[in-house]
Order: structure tokens, then sequence, then C-alpha cells
């Protein structure tokens, strides 16, 4: 949504299609799990008097709607891609399957997981670790507007200082605001490492892939 207050900006579209590009050229198997909070947030239209399994629904398929923009951005740039829906819809994306998501993957084509779980009360969180514990990633990459995990909200407390590395337990320990709790156990039981690091700087996608000590590890 960039500066927009709702909706896509094609400058941040742009420029998450090119940050994808640089790192699928590296020859990294690339999946990407989007959110749709810029369209609607399911969490908050219970103010709106729609039931919270209905919103999370209507939450899904704003996902659903950036996979499509993204997948298009990025196909622009003459990378192969795969969008791959929670929620059947045939005449515009594939159903998640997990074996065809890794033969995608195989075939070096960059695979977009939209529509959240399939389910509701579960968040995009939940979404991308379920999905990279399916595929055996190596590693969830979450993009975030600040450069790694902070001892308060780098946002509002000018004091807060950055973690370099972090174990799941002190994460826990520490209360520190990671992910959801769901999508976070799945992470630790699954000994799944977690790289959080600011998506908004350009190059930084492809450096975090070639080991540079970017953001925060959690392992």
């Amino acid at each position: 949504m960039g500066k927009q207050q709702y909706g896509i900006d094609p400058a941040m579209l742009t420029r998450y299609a090119t940050e994808v590009q640089q790192a699928a050229q590296q020859g990294y198997e690339i999946a990407i799990v989007i959110g749709g909070g810029n369209i609607f947030r399911g969490l908050t239209a219970h103010d709106s008097g729609i039931e919270r399994a209905q919103g999370d629904y209507m939450g899904m398929l704003s996902t659903v709607i950036n996979g499509m923009a993204l997948q298009s951005a990025i196909e622009k740039r003459g990378v192969n891609t795969r969008l791959l829906t929670a929620i059947k819809m045939d005449q515009i994306a594939e159903p998640f399957i997990r074996r065809r998501a890794i033969r995608h993957l195989e075939k070096n084509r960059v695979v977009i997981f939209a529509a959240g779980t399939g389910n509701p009360y579960f968040t995009t969180d939940t979404a991308a670790a379920l999905r990279a514990i399916e595929i055996e990633a190596d590693v969830i990459l979450k993009g975030t507007r600040v450069d790694g995990i902070y001892t308060a909200d780098p946002e509002s407390d000018k004091t807060a200082t950055k973690y370099t590395t972090l174990t799941f337990e002190e994460v826990i320990q520490g209360n520190l605001n990671v992910m959801d709790m769901t999508a976070f156990t799945l992470c630790k039981e699954n000994k799944l490492p977690i790289i959080v690091f600011d998506i908004n700087k350009s190059g930084n996608l492809a450096q975090v892939l070639q080991g540079k000590p970017i953001g925060t590890l959690v392992k």
C-alpha cells in the first residue's frame, strides 16, 4: 500500500518484484506467502458488523488479489511464477497441492501462496510457517518495516536495541513480538529458523540469501 491509506501502490509492487527477481537470479528456490492487510483486515471486520470467520475469509481473498498483482509484476521481469491458493479458484490460480508446489520450485519457478491456510482464525504468519514446513524450506524470511527484532518497538521507543541472534526460548521468555504464537510454535517444533529483516531496503532480500548479517536470526 506504500504511503496510500489502502490498495496497491505501483511503486511498492515494482520494488518487491525487483527484490524477488534479484533473488531468483541467484538460483534460490523461492516461495512467497503474501498478506492482504492493504485491502482488508479480517481481525477488524467485527467492528463493521461482520462475523469473525466471514471477515477472515474476506481477508484471504485480499491476499489472492495481492498475489495476482505480485505474480504479474514478477513475470514482467522475466521470472516464471505460479500462484497457488488454499481456496479453490481454478480460473485464476492453481489449488495448493504440496507435491505440485515442490515440483514448481524444482523447476525454478517462484511460487506464491495465497489465501492463507484456507481456514479462518489463522494468520498469514501461520500460513507462512505451515507452507514452509510442508515444502521443507531451509528458512523463513520475514520481511517487515524494521531491520530486525528489538527489545521494544523501535518506531515508538528510540532507546530500543536490536538483537543479532536469538533462540526460540529467548523470544518466548522475552515476550518479543516476532510472529503470532501458533506460527512461532510451528517453527520451534520443526526447528525452522526465522530471519526478520527490512524488506523495504533495496537489495536486502538478495543479501539475506547470500548469508550477509542482515536483520535478526531466530534459531
